[in-house]
């Protein structure tokens, strides 16, 4: 089982930066790809960014030069530094641990990012 929880989500304006961090119960980053998704009201649950056991990343189109995925092992923590925020930014993010079918996807209970003026 792996847990976890996911914070720093918050209301910021337009062009605003935030930092969201999920930290994992155990030691992980190097047998599981973590992600971070995001789900706006009304739309599918869409992937924001990744970065797999070999620190490879891969960012969605929407946010490639904007938002950053990181990881600190020591901490068991990853990031997602998120700048230039728009309006459309604005949906519950989750972070995701994958460990493919043999270990199994885990997921955060969410945390919620706004961006209104």
């Amino acid at each position: 089982q792996v847990q976890l929880v996911e914070s720093g989500g918050g209301l910021v304006q337009p062009g605003g930066t935030l930092r969201l961090s999920c930290a994992a119960s155990r030691t992980i980053f190097l047998v599981y790809r973590m992600g971070w998704y995001r789900q706006a009201p009304g739309k599918q649950r869409e992937l924001v960014a990744s970065i797999d056991k070999g620190g490879s990343t891969n960012y969605a189109d929407s946010v490639k030069g904007r938002f950053t995925i990181s990881r600190d092992n020591a901490k068991n923590t990853v990031y997602l530094q998120m700048n230039s925020l728009k309006l459309e930014d604005t949906a519950a993010y989750y972070c995701n641990a994958d460990g493919g079918s043999l270990l199994g996807s885990y997921w955060g209970q969410g945390t919620q990012v706004t961006v209104s003026s």
